[in-house]
């Protein structure tokens, strides 16, 4: 994985200052990475089922559907609101300061579906647990959750207890 960390661009004060952010898009624009990571998340999920996976608004949407293509999956997006076309639930996560909310398709997991969820962070968690929330209010059944990069000092993890949480990288 160090290699793989090697390819993570650290842009200190952005969005706003004293923020560290790890832009992933210097690794996946490297063919060797991007493969070694779509390799990493298939070996990782290959003896379960799943039938859908779920990418969350925006960089999940990167990974999401390559993966689902290696399972022979379905790609489901879980985007923030008023983003999707047809009828949708809605579920709402706190933030450091505030809210936000995120929406999936009435239609887009039946019950039952084994269902991997996919983003490329976790820092505190909310967001990857409303996710988790909607796919179970559709009768999904969540078999894990996973990401690029785990922030471990923002315990994350913590918020999904409930879930097997795999995470590739961890600063």
């Amino acid at each position: 994985m160090k290699k793989l960390k090697n390819l993570i661009r650290e842009v200190p004060d952005f969005p706003k200052p004293g923020i560290l952010f790890y832009d992933v898009t210097t690794l996946l624009k490297n063919s060797d990475g991007l493969r070694a990571v779509m390799d990493s998340f298939e070996k990782a999920f290959q003896d379960r089922p799943i039938d859908k996976v779920v990418g969350i608004e925006s960089r999940g949407f990167i990974l999401a559907p390559t993966l689902a293509l290696r399972f022979n999956a379905g790609f489901v997006p879980v985007r923030k609101p008023g983003k999707l076309p047809g009828k949708t639930i809605q579920e709402s996560y706190d933030l450091e300061y505030g809210s936000d909310s995120l929406e999936i398709h009435l239609d887009a997991i039946k019950k039952g579906e084994e269902i991997l969820i996919v983003d490329d962070l976790i820092a505190t968690g909310g967001t990857a647990r409303a996710a988790l929330e909607l796919v179970r209010r559709l009768g999904g059944k969540v078999r894990a959750v996973a990401f690029l990069i785990e922030l471990e000092f923002l315990s994350g993890r913590n918020q999904l207890q409930d879930v097997e949480v795999f995470s590739l990288i961890r600063y």
